[in-house]
């Protein structure tokens, strides 16, 4: 089959397909080299990184199957792959687990001055008494989007001895009780924010969620409370969220992901002490790549099983 690779995957699982198909690799290419790359394209994998837009998925016109390397869909033009037909498939399973640990490494790190004690040292100072922190046991644990990942971090959340509550966007009696199985509270979005001490975000950025943590809800959150972006940046108002950390509103926050992503940009964000920024590693581990290539490989043999036969003839790779 003829694969295109626009992102980053296991080096193993990549081997294996260049072994057994025509495979095209661009690492985040522009639209234009997009365009004309996919043409002749029947499976193009992507993450995040890299925008699949409508001119590129019409130009695509022998595409078959578009292959999510995890779970985000923000930067794809799905309107166009429902109307055409394409089969698209995800791999999040793999990537929860990572994230999950991320969120929580984040909330350590704003919560007992890792990063702060870190440069102190290097620069040769000695802040034991100037970097009292706080715990995690104990304290609410608010998670907006109780999903694939949100659902794992609540449960995390539960064992270390913190009082677990997150909201879903359609809740249900069956749903709460599910949920509370788990040790986590069901309750609306405003309670989450309002009682959080540590407020995570799980959610996919779509028209409903773009500022959803905004002015209005960064004033209801605590004062002593810790905010941590591991959806999508433009989940969060990040002129808001500066204007409340500038005046104290907040206690500190902590965004992996970011309404600008890209080499050269630096957000004002990172002018402020008590926030913690990282490159949109959430998923980024050696182990969950793994797996997401393995069930990459697998999907793609299972396809070249099930298809007509002149998909199943292997081309000479490029």
């Amino acid at each position: 089959m003829k694969l295109l690779v626009v992102s980053k995957i296991d080096p193993d699982a990549l081997a294996a397909l260049q072994a057994t198909h025509d495979v095209v690799v661009a690492i985040n290419p522009d639209d234009d080299t997009l365009v004309s790359l996919i043409a002749d394209r029947e499976v193009l994998i992507f993450r995040s990184g890299v925008e699949i837009t409508r001119r590129a998925l019409e130009a695509g016109r022998e595409l078959r199957l578009l292959l999510r390397a995890g779970s985000g869909l923000d930067n794809i033009d799905l309107a166009y792959i429902e109307q055409r037909g394409i089969d698209l498939q995800r791999v999040p399973g793999p990537g929860a687990q990572s994230v999950a640990e991320l969120t929580f490494a984040l909330m350590l790190a704003l919560a007992r001055n890792v990063v702060t004690a870190d440069a102190s040292m290097r620069a040769g100072r000695w802040m034991k008494s100037e970097l009292v922190g706080h715990m995690l046991a104990g304290k609410t644990l608010g998670v907006i989007g109780l999903g694939n990942i949100g659902g794992k971090v609540a449960a995390m959340g539960s064992a270390w001895g913190m009082t677990a509550i997150g909201c879903v966007e359609r809740p249900s009696t069956g749903r709460a009780s599910t949920f509370a199985d788990h040790g986590v509270e069901l309750v609306d979005c405003d309670e989450v924010i309002a009682r959080a001490d540590f407020l995570t975000l799980h959610v996919p950025l779509k028209p409903t969620n773009v500022g959803l943590i905004g002015e209005a809800a960064l004033r209801r959150m605590k004062p002593t409370a810790f905010l941590v972006n591991i959806a999508r940046g433009g989940v969060v108002d990040e002129d808001a969220l500066l204007r409340a950390l500038r005046e104290g509103r907040i206690a500190g926050a902590a965004l992996d992901v970011h309404a600008t992503e890209r080499d050269g940009y630096r957000t004002p964000l990172a002018d402020l002490p008590n926030v913690v920024l990282t490159p949109h590693l959430g998923a980024s581990t050696v182990d969950s790549q793994r797996e997401i290539g393995r069930e990459i490989v697998r999907i793609l043999s299972v396809l070249v099983t099930t298809t007509a036969p002149s998909l199943q003839e292997v081309s000479t790779p490029r």
